[in-house]
């Protein structure tokens, strides 16, 4: 096995995620929502399409398409961990599903104004796919490359390196699209462009993780069935053993609430700014980076908050912000009250996804071989969230017509997960007591 704390293999697992947030800052977060809603876009219709012979606004079938693959990973994980954990060879998954991301990325370029929806959007989900299936396999390899006092550590350089590698490539997009005139494009080009440009970065960075990353452990004992309903059992055991573990189930319960929330906003944002206040690609494309640039203080600010004042109170602090956030984009009327309400995204964002995943990681027993079929649990956990939130703010809006009553309704589920996080305070501080009162 080899040593933890490698700075080396912290590098090389940290520039996964300067690879792959190149697919959630442009076809996620900026370019391809604002270029999707500017090509399907009529208001004189209601801002309907067509999908597969029946109508659809626009923006709902949008989010479900995303919903549908979210729900997708949903159903596969449970089988490529099991799988992966019996062979030892989680890297080849991660391998597996980078490729088809990014290639369904490079198949983007080819969604044009006059093109029907069906194949556009199936690359659209595939790309979703292929990032949210590579991240199980690049999570569980945390608590294999990190020892406990330093996962909080190593789990915010990740996300400051996936924001900071996301920067580099929106510049790159913003710089094409802007200067479409120097390079003889057209605007509609150079957004499709940009679809290129993260397939060759998410895939041309990868390979060094794919290089440098040990291949992980056979588990072959643990599984006496079948490893395509394996992963199942698998799952159903580790809820078993979460059932007995007081504080982790707490945590999940606060973390599934709060995830419905925190990733459906982060999904959905682009949609809202184009759609509802119809602010141009270029702004928008700025404004993201600037939730980028905070996030990156956000999640160094978050890291040093956790260490002086504990995981759970600073998620209790980073929750009640984006319960507040969520409720404000209620009232959001203009393009200037949208980057304040960006701002205050961007330093909770990073935050909130690093403490998230190093606090599961402290929760779990330690020396466990298969980390794999853990973090498929916690992955599965936060992919139903996205699920249920985003199929949630489409029907809304499908009923209401109105993305900002979609907003209000997840306001709900931010609630519920800070009220479990509270409760989690106040158990972790009666567990603490009580190992005290035994010592």
């Amino acid at each position: 096995m080899e040593a933890k704390n490698n700075k080396k293999t912290i590098w090389a697992w940290s520039m996964f995620d300067w690879a792959n947030q190149s697919y959630n800052m442009v076809i996620t977060s900026t370019i391809f929502p604002a270029y999707y809603v500017g090509v399907t876009a009529n208001p004189k219709n209601g801002n309907m399409v067509t999908f597969f012979g029946h109508k659809y606004v626009n923006t709902v079938l949008q989010i479900n398409i995303l919903g549908l693959s979210y729900l997708l990973i949903v159903v596969m994980l449970p089988i490529l961990t099991s799988i992966a954990d019996y062979r030892g060879n989680k890297k080849r998954y991660l391998q597996f599903f980078t490729w088809m991301g990014s290639l369904a990325c490079a198949g983007l370029f080819f969604f044009k104004s006059d093109s029907s929806l069906e194949l556009p959007l199936i690359f659209y989900g595939l790309a979703s796919v292929g990032y949210c299936g590579g991240f199980v396999f690049y999570n569980s390899y945390l608590p294999q490359i990190a020892t406990l006092d330093q996962q909080d550590a190593v789990s915010a350089k990740g996300f400051i390196y996936g924001f900071l590698g996301s920067i580099v490539v929106q510049v790159i997009c913003l710089v094409v699209i802007l200067e479409k005139n120097f390079f003889g494009i057209t605007e509609d080009f150079g957004a499709r462009i940009s679809f290129l440009i993260v397939f060759a970065w998410w895939i041309g960075f990868s390979i060094i993780p794919f290089v440098m990353l040990p291949k992980g452990e056979p588990n072959a004992g643990s599984h006496k069935y079948n490893v395509l309903t394996g992963g199942f059992k698998e799952l159903a055991k580790v809820f078993g053993k979460i059932k007995t573990m007081p504080l982790l189930k707490r945590f999940l319960s606060a973390f599934f609430f709060y995830s419905v929330g925190v990733q459906t906003i982060m999904l959905v944002a682009a949609n809202f700014a184009a759609k509802e206040l119809h602010i141009p690609e270029e702004h928008l494309i700025g404004i993201i980076l600037i939730i980028q640039v905070v996030a990156i203080i956000g999640a160094y600010i978050t890291s040093k908050s956790s260490a002086r004042y504990g995981n759970v109170r600073t998620l209790i602090v980073l929750v009640t912000i984006w319960t507040i956030l969520c409720c404000l984009v209620f009232f959001i009327a203009n393009e200037t009250q949208f980057y304040f309400a960006a701002f205050g995204v961007g330093l909770v964002m990073g935050g909130v996804q690093s403490l998230s995943r190093s606090t599961y990681s402290k929760y779990l027993p330690e020396g466990i071989p298969d980390t794999a079929s853990f973090f498929s649990f916690y992955d599965v956990t936060e992919k139903t969230a996205i699920v249920v939130g985003l199929f949630c703010f489409a029907q809304v809006e499908a009923f209401t017509h109105e993305m900002r009553d979609s907003a209000l309704a997840l306001d709900c589920f931010f609630a519920l997960g800070l009220l479990f996080l509270i409760v989690l305070h106040f158990a972790e501080k009666k567990a603490k007591r009580t190992v005290a009162a035994a010592v």
